[in-house]
């Protein structure tokens, strides 16, 4: 009896134990917002299954245009609206499944006042008193650039706040130019948030800066789809909800009742 149990748990598991005798790679993409609690979960899902993970990360838009031209990856992370990633035939529709929200918010240097941002009318009082503002630059597609610049407009000050707005190469260095005291506003997503230099103030008002969703997939280009499927599970099991809120993130975890649910989102 106990011989059949340990043959089904082998069964069940065959596809990870023949990674770790093989000692296969495991190739990510997936967008700079989600990198630090993926960084960090990615070797307990190697020290349980003897894959190796190989994790690229660039901008929101960058990713998806590598999705969407079938480069060669196993697993997919993406941000909406994506509905040319399933289109593109590159990833396996039924896969999708939502890993995290996160959302954008405002930093200051260390010790420095926290502004209101409590409302939109708060944040826009806020940005139009503040003498200069850094962001990610949304023309290298990152996300949290994008959104800002959506809330930008939705608060009507977009034109009026031009000429003391920085745009960095990314959320980790418009958070360089907060924590060197640099300016006196430093915006991107709140896992970007990681420079000791800041103290972080919170996030923006959901409607005015809706939460960013990202969802991974198996590659239909995937050199083993077991093994895919299986990380994919990993990053979005119960245990890792934990480590996506400790990066200011809500974790999702379950695959969306309808990919458009969530690659037809704005």
């Amino acid at each position: 009896m106990r011989l059949f149990a340990m043959l089904l748990i082998a069964l069940a598991l065959g596809p990870w134990w023949s990674a770790d005798a093989q000692g296969g790679t495991i190739t990510l993409i997936a967008p700079g917002g989600i990198r630090a609690p993926i960084e960090q979960l990615i070797p307990g899902f190697e020290r349980q299954t003897g894959y190796h993970v190989a994790a690229t990360f660039g901008s929101g838009l960058g990713t998806k245009a590598q999705v969407v031209r079938g480069d060669a990856f196993d697993v997919p992370i993406v941000q909406p609206p994506c509905p040319d990633v399933p289109a593109s035939g590159n990833v396996v529709a039924d896969s999708a499944t939502t890993l995290a929200l996160v959302r954008v918010g405002v930093a200051v240097p260390k010790g420095a006042p926290k502004p209101d941002i409590s409302t939109p009318a708060a944040v826009a009082r806020t940005l139009l008193a503040a003498k200069s503002i850094a962001y990610p630059g949304p023309a290298g597609g990152a996300a949290a650039g994008v959104t800002f610049e959506a809330t930008l407009h939705k608060l009507g000050v977009y034109d009026q706040l031009q000429p003391k707005i920085t745009r960095a190469q990314g959320g980790a260095a418009a958070m360089a130019l907060a924590a060197k005291g640099q300016v006196e506003i430093g915006v991107t997503f709140l896992s970007e948030m990681l420079d000791a230099g800041i103290d972080v103030v919170g996030p923006l008002p959901a409607e005015i800066a809706p939460p960013t969703t990202l969802v991974g997939f198996v590659s239909t280009h995937a050199k083993d789809p077991a093994a895919a499927k299986a990380l994919l599970a990993y990053l979005s099991a119960p245990d890792a909800a934990a480590v996506y809120r400790a990066h200011g993130m809500e974790p999702g975890g379950k695959p969306p009742a309808r990919i458009a649910d969530i690659c037809d989102q704005p």
